[in-house]
C-alpha cells in the first residue's frame, strides 16, 4: 500500500490493511507451472499466481527546478519532472504546471528514477533474523528449480521500509546460493501489501536462480554427496539441462500432434523441469551467482550447448576481467562496491570492478545482497564511481546513475517500464536533499507510479508493517 498525503498517520501504521483487486492470470501455451484445458489440448499456465498489485491513486505533480540524472546518461540542470496518472508525462526545463498540481520545489536538490536492486534476499530472511525466518535456501539436493522465492516471502519484513526510505522502488528477490538450481526469483514493488501477490511486478518475467563455484559445492560435498568439486557442479548442471531438453521435445511433440488432431497424450507435468524448460524457451531469466572470471566463461560455455542465455552473473568480483566476453554474450554483471577477500573465489576483488567492466563495454550494476546495503545503494555506487575515476575512467554522475536504475531493469526485463525518467515511464521517482552521490544526502521524498510513497518530513508518509507495531524503535529509519 502507497501512502497518499490525504491519508491520516494512523492508516501508515497499518499499512497491511489495504485491500488489492484481485485479477485473473490467462493460459498461454507454452511451459509453466500448472496445467489448464485448451479445448482438448492441455496447455500449461505461465503465470499461475498473478500480480494483485495495484496503484494507488495519484494525483499531477510537477518537480520543479532540481538537478535531473534520467538514468540513461542524461543530466538536466534547472530541471522539471511532470507526473500524471501514474506515469513521467513530461521531462524538461521551464515546464508549466497543469491546473490543480501539487508544485514542488526542488532547487538545490536532485532527482532521480528510483532505486532497482536486482539481488536482494527481503522478505525470505527479513528480519528479525530469527531461524524460524530463513526461508531462502531449500538446502535439500543440488536442483531445486521447483521453489519459488514468493511462497517464501514475508510480507510484514520491516526491511521493506527501511530500503525504501533509502529510495528503493523496486527490488528482486532470489532464494539463496546453496544449490546449483535454488528456484524462481521474483520481482517486487516496495509497496506494503497483505500478500506477496499484492507486490509483484506486473508482468515482470519470472527469473531462475543459480550458483556456482564454493557454495553448492561446500554445501553438498560437506554431506559426502555430489556436487563436491567444480566439475561436479558442471556435471549436475548439464545433466539437469538434458533432462529439461528431453522434456520441452516432449511437451512440443504432444502439442504439435494434438493441434494436427491426433490422438496424443501429454507428459506428465514435473515442476522442476517446468522451470527450466521455461529458461529454455527464453520466457525466464537466469540470474547466477558466480565469482570467478573462469567460471564465468565455463557457464557461457554450457548456455551456448543448451541454447540458452544468462542474463546477469550476480556477485562477479572478477568481471573485471572479461568485460569483452560479458559484452559478446549479452550478460551483466551485478556487483558490489568494494566486498571481496572474504573466501578463496572472492579473493581476486578489486575497488575498481564496476567502473571496469562498464567502461569496457559490459552492462554494469550494482547490488546489495544485503538488508543493510539496500538502504544506501546510491553511497555504494558512490564508491564505485570514485573509485573508478582515481583509475583514471571518465565516467559522469549521471552515466552511473544507470548502475543502480536503468540496467538492472534491463537485466530484469521491466527495463520499458521502469528505471529511467521517460515520457510514458511508470512514475518512480526520488527527490533528493542534495547530490545522491554524498553521504550526507538522504531521500526526501519517493514516488512509487506517481503516488507518492515516502516523506522524511512527515511521519504519516512513512509506512510501517504490521510486525513493527507496538515493537521497540518502531517507524525509525
Amino acid at each position: 500500500m502507497k501512502l497518499t498525503a490525504s491519508l491520516p498517520a494512523t492508516v501508515a501504521l497499518s499499512a497491511a490493511f489495504a485491500l488489492a483487486a484481485c485479477s485473473g492470470g490467462e493460459t498461454p501455451s507454452g511451459s509453466g507451472s500448472a496445467n489448464s484445458g485448451d479445448g482438448d489440448i492441455v496447455r500449461i499456465n505461465l503465470d499461475p499466481y498473478p500480480s494483485t498489485y495495484e496503484p494507488q491513486p495519484s494525483g499531477t505533480t510537477l518537480i520543479r527546478g532540481g538537478t535531473v540524472l534520467d538514468g540513461i546518461g542524461g543530466q538536466i540542470e534547472n530541471g522539471d519532472v511532470l507526473i500524471e496518472n501514474g506515469r513521467i508525462a513530461a521531462i524538461g526545463t521551464g515546464l508549466e504546471a497543469p491546473e490543480g498540481a501539487t508544485v514542488i520545489d526542488a532547487a538545490g536538490r536532485y532527482v532521480t528514477p528510483g532505486v532497482i536492486d536486482i539481488h536482494s534476499h527481503l522478505g525470505v530472511y527479513p528480519s528479525p533474523g530469527v531461524r524460524a525466518h530463513s526461508d531462502g535456501n531449500e538446502a535439500t539436493q543440488p536442483v531445486t528449480a521447483e521453489v519459488w522465492a514468493e511462497h517464501s516471502v514475508w510480507p510484514q519484513d520491516p526491511g521493506f521500509e527501511h530500503a525504501l526510505a533509502g529510495g528503493v522502488t523496486t527490488l528482486h528477490v532470489l532464494p539463496g546460493s546453496a544449490n546449483l538450481f535454488g528456484g524462481r526469483g521474483v520481482t517486487l514493488r516496495n509497496v506494503s501489501g497483505r500478500t506477496v501477490q499484492d507486490m509483484k511486478f506486473p508482468d515482470a518475467p519470472y527469473t531462475l536462480k543459480m550458483a556456482c563455484g564454493e557454495n553448492p559445492s561446500r554445501v553438498y560435498g560437506g554431506r559426502g554427496r555430489s556436487p563436491a568439486t567444480d566439475m561436479g557442479n558442471v556435471a549436475g548442471y548439464r545433466e539437469a539441462w538434458i533432462r529439461a531438453s528431453n522434456y520441452r521435445d516432449d511437451w512440443h511433440e504432444y502439442w504439435e500432434s494434438a493441434e494436427a488432431g491426433e490422438d496424443a497424450s501429454p507428459p506428465t507435468q514435473d515442476l522442476e523441469l517446468d522451470t527450466l524448460m521455461g529458461v529454455l524457451e527464453g520466457e525466464i531469466l537466469v540470474q547466477m551467482h558466480c565469482y570467478r572470471a573462469d567460471q564465468m566463461a565455463q557457464i557461457i560455455d554450457m548456455s551456448h550447448e543448451f541454447g540458452y542465455q544468462v542474463t546477469t552473473f550476480h556477485h562477479g568480483v572478477e568481471a573485471y576481467k572479461i568485460p569483452d566476453l560479458l559484452a559478446e554474450n549479452d550478460i551483466c554483471a551485478a556487483v558490489w562496491a568494494d566486498w571481496g577477500g572474504f573466501k578463496m573465489e572472492a579473493y581476486d576483488s578489486i575497488r575498481e570492478n564496476l567502473a571496469m567492466t562498464h567502461a569496457n563495454g559490459a552492462c554494469a550494476m550494482i547490488h546489495s545482497d544485503d538488508d543493510n546495503g539496500i538502504q544506501r545503494l546510491n553511497q555504494e555506487v558512490a564508491k564505485a564511481l570514485a573509485d573508478g575515476r582515481r583509475a583514471g575512467l571518465d565516467i559522469s554522475e549521471a552515466e552511473a546513475w544507470a548502475w543502480l536504475s536503468s540496467n538492472p531493469a534491463n537485466a530484469l526485463g521491466i527495463g520499458d517500464e521502469t528505471g529511467s525518467l521517460q515520457e510514458g515511464y511508470r512514475a518512480d521517482v526520488v527527490l533528493w536533499s542534495g547530490n545522491p552521490y554524498s553521504t550526507y544526502t538522504r531521500a526526501d521524498q519517493v514516488w512509487i507510479d506517481g503516488a507518492l510513497s515516502y516523506d522524511r518530513s512527515d511521519a504519516g508518509m512513512q509506512p510501517v508493517r504490521d510486525f513493527m507495531l507496538g515493537q521497540p524503535g518502531e517507524g525509525e529509519q
